[in-house]
C-alpha cells in the first residue's frame, strides 16, 4: 500500500471544523470524540454537535445538557 492509498482510507480520529447543519473535514478520520462523554463517534452517526464551542457530542441528551450548562443554545 502506498501513500495515497492510505489517505483514500483513513482511520483513527478526525479533526472537523464545525459549521451551521454541516462540518468541514480538516484531518481525516473515521470518528470524532464525544467532548462530554468521551465515546467515539463515528462519522456517519455524527449528528450533535455545538459550532460556537467546536464540540461533538454522542447523542441529544447529551448536546441538550452541555447547551443548558453553557447557555450556547442550538442556532
Amino acid at each position: 500500500m502506498n501513500k495515497m492509498e492510505r489517505d483514500l482510507n483513513p482511520e483513527g480520529q478526525a479533526e472537523l471544523e464545525y459549521l451551521d447543519g454541516e462540518y468541514r473535514v480538516i484531518r481525516p478520520g473515521t470518528f470524532v470524540v464525544c467532548a462530554v462523554s468521551g465515546v467515539h463517534i463515528p462519522l456517519e452517526a455524527l449528528r450533535y454537535w455545538n459550532v460556537d464551542l467546536q464540540e461533538a457530542y454522542a447523542t441529544a441528551d447529551i448536546a441538550l445538557k452541555r447547551f443548558q450548562e453553557t447557555g450556547k443554545t442550538p442556532k
